[in-house]
């Protein structure tokens, strides 16, 4: 049986972890500086490392005054963010597909997406009637805390539905996300019916998705939410590699099944809704990226999960790179760029599987 399970997981010749991890590493570490480097304001590359190595007192800084105001105070909190929150969508989304067994699973499945946008466009829309009894530094604070909180309790109703006889059902749990995603999306619709002129402007930015509002004020909260679930999801390799050959096959090689339901559920829904609770709805990249290492690395979750990460972290922070840029001074959603690139990305997918079942 653990051969099988060893050759279900990928481990018959792959590439290599180090190398392929430490491209994409590589890969990510160039995107970040991109994101430093361009935008209205050109820094040249080499400038924008030295005035990082300025801060961190190891060179002297040449970087003019104005530049470097506009590196750490909007650029650096901006890509630290991207790069964190690319790096959870895409490895919450491999931990989906591999518990449902399910190429089209992704973060959003579980409710935790559209529940943080409903909490959130509530806020938006009736928060003038009911932020006024919080004292005026907490206030900042609503959209974002809400946003998680909305998360994680349509996460635990998609679960609670989804459970029979102690036992989590995941085609039980599909449906049910299912369900709560469209109550969650009726909410949002008619909440934006509601909303007037300068909310409907804060709800297009908010449910497409934008990190223009990024501050190192949001940071220190954000980040641990977002980085430390995504790192525990990494000691879920082993596990994920025996669902793929069903649960029952799982607990005979001494996986604890529902304990792992229920810790992949845990971590992704709070990895994902702090995502979410800080940039707003940015589909394709749980849903694509973990296709793309598939293609790339194989099965084996050991290169999948890690290799997610660091590559839903790249592309993320080019996605933003590109929304600043391609209508700047202005600023396209993010959401709107993933869509973009990973709708046409996923059909030719959705085409080459076809081609392969026929054949």
């Amino acid at each position: 049986m653990t051969s099988v399970a060893l050759k279900a997981a990928g481990a018959a010749r792959r590439p290599a972890a180090v190398p392929v991890l430490t491209v994409l590493a590589i890969a990510a570490g160039l995107m970040g500086l991109a994101g430093l480097a361009l935008g209205p304001m050109r820094i040249a590359p080499l400038d924008a490392l030295a005035a990082l190595g300025h801060r961190l007192g190891l060179v002297a800084s040449g970087i003019a005054q104005q530049e470097e105001a506009v590196l750490f105070a909007i650029r650096l909190p901006r890509v630290l963010l991207s790069l964190a929150v690319g790096a959870a969508l895409a490895a919450a989304g491999a931990a989906m597909q591999g518990l449902f067994r399910n190429p089209l699973a992704d973060p959003g499945l579980v409710g935790v997406s559209s529940g943080a946008a409903l909490a959130a466009v509530a806020t938006i829309v009736l928060g003038d009637k009911v932020l006024h009894v919080l004292h005026a530094w907490m206030r900042p604070w609503a959209l974002p805390v809400a946003a998680f909180v909305g998360g994680l309790l349509a996460t635990a109703l998609v679960r609670r539905f989804g459970m029979r006889d102690g036992r989590a059902s995941i085609a039980t749990i599909l449906l049910a996300g299912v369900a709560i995603n469209a109550l969650c999306g009726a909410g949002i619709g008619l909440l934006t019916f509601l909303a007037d002129e300068q909310q409907l402007r804060s709800l297009i930015f908010w449910t497409m998705g934008s990190l223009g509002a990024t501050t190192w004020t949001a940071l220190p909260l954000a980040l641990p939410l977002i980085v430390i679930p995504t790192i525990m999801l990494m000691t879920s390799t082993r596990a994920l590699d025996a669902f793929a050959l069903g649960e029952r096959e799982a607990g005979h090689l001494g996986v604890d099944v529902e304990r792992m339901k229920r810790r992949l559920f845990v971590l992704v829904a709070l990895a994902t809704g702090a995502a979410v609770s800080v940039c707003g709805i940015i589909g394709f990249v749980g849903l694509v990226v973990p296709h793309l290492l598939r293609l790339i690395c194989g099965p084996g979750h050991r290169l999948v999960l890690p290799g997610a990460a660091l590559l839903g972290g790249a592309l993320l922070t080019a996605a933003d790179l590109a929304a600043r840029l391609i209508v700047a001074p202005a600023e396209m959603p993010i959401g709107v760029v993933t869509a973009l690139v990973g709708g046409p990305f996923f059909l030719w997918l959705l085409v080459r599987r076809l081609r392969l079942s026929e054949t």
